[in-house]
């Protein structure tokens, strides 16, 4: 028998991170409706009451894009306004975007590669948790319930911003696996006149609602509470989203992608387009990881993508099973899609904007998770 503790933490869509994320891929979200092959490398940063957006995008109409009415919708759909700062009419959006149609070519060049970058992507043999961190999978999960309390008890005063932290326990006994919750700390924004000790309650019974449902989905998770619970451990936690902290969009890579227990890759992935090598080899090395796993190649797959200049596809740097063993895959490789044409013209969607708020690998329809040799 062995123990092993792994963390993970997760944000809400009202954290300063999380709104620059957000308005980053509304952008391309814009973008790419205007124009297929539009060219996009955006960042966003936030600062109380103030947005400045710096970067390229490049498209039919990109002039015309209202870039000050899709910011402040994402503060809308995060959940500002209402009395927490700042509301979307007051925020005041700096823009410094390079705007205009792609050049002569750029079209066609966008197959290839316009910089260099090193992708990492990974999967477990737990279909039950989408083939992620069991710790991973489970915060996701619980920040998701947490969020959902500001609707479902408005007595409650909470506000947009808030943070999710916990451990588990992991256990191999008799060639089984399980898992327990160790501990579990969260910060939920709310007003300094609402009820702390409702809101405790509130907190306690969703925890254990969601391991409940944790526990009917993943056999061998414990659906016991930890003893250790802390809901606001600071103190007051009334002042936050960009009024308590600035943000920046790419800050919450680990977030973004499999949690601490697994490496990340060099770039961030919001902001930028799916022809974009960062963007494109991290999904590439998740989908070719998954198909490892469910061919039963082995229980646990990473890969290591690279691309250099000018690359139409990823190469291969590495792949390793459990325990860092190497793996065998050039024959699977040689006929899976690593291209940039495949990511840039198969992987867009209409809810970019709730990836980068939960996760690229948060549901499974979503079209890099659905694993295929194409």
């Amino acid at each position: 028998m062995s123990d092993q503790i792994y963390s993970a933490e997760f944000i809400f869509p009202g954290h300063p991170d999380k709104l620059s994320d957000a308005i980053a891929d509304a952008l391309v979200l814009e973008a790419i409706r205007r124009e297929p092959r539009a060219l996009v490398g955006v960042e966003v940063a936030v600062h109380r009451d103030h947005v400045y957006v710096t970067g390229r995008i490049g498209c039919l109409g990109a002039q015309d894009i209202d870039v000050q009415g899709i910011v402040r919708d994402v503060y809308q759909s995060a959940g500002y306004g209402n009395g927490w700062y700042p509301s979307p009419e007051q925020v005041v959006v700096v823009s410094n975007l390079c705007l205009g149609p792609l050049e002569d070519g750029e079209s066609e060049f966008r197959e290839l590669s316009d910089d260099q970058a090193i992708c990492i992507g990974y999967a477990n043999q737990l279909e039950e948790t989408n083939h992620l961190p069991v710790e991973q999978w489970l915060v996701g999960r619980l920040a998701k319930r947490l969020y959902k309390l500001r609707i479902e008890s408005p007595e409650l005063g909470l506000g947009p911003d808030g943070k999710v932290l916990i451990a588990i326990s992991e256990t191999y006994s008799d060639r089984q696996q399980h898992w327990s919750l160790n501990f579990f700390s969260c910060s939920l924004q709310q007003q300094t006149t609402s009820d702390e000790v409702a809101l405790h309650r509130a907190v306690r019974v969703a925890l254990e609602q969601e391991l409940q449902s944790a526990a009917e989905i993943l056999p061998g998770f414990s659906s016991e509470p930890p003893d250790q619970l802390t809901v606001n451990g600071a103190g007051a936690f009334e002042v936050g989203g960009p009024e308590g902290d600035n943000g920046l969009s790419g800050k919450k890579l680990v977030v973004d992608a499999y949690g601490p227990r697994v490496p990340i890759g060099g770039g961030a992935w919001s902001g930028k387009d799916f022809f974009k090598a960062d963007r494109a080899g991290g999904l590439h090395a998740r989908r070719l990881a998954k198909l490892i796993v469910q061919l039963g190649l082995a229980d646990e797959a990473q890969i290591v993508l690279g691309w250099f200049p000018g690359d139409r596809r990823a190469r291969l740097l590495r792949a390793t099973g459990p325990g860092g063993s190497p793996l065998n895959i050039e024959k699977i490789t040689a006929n899976f899609d690593l291209s940039l044409q495949k990511s840039g013209e198969c992987f867009s969607i209409d809810n970019l904007v709730e990836v980068a708020r939960w996760g690229h690998f948060s549901d499974a329809n979503l079209p890099w998770e659905k694993i295929g040799l194409l």
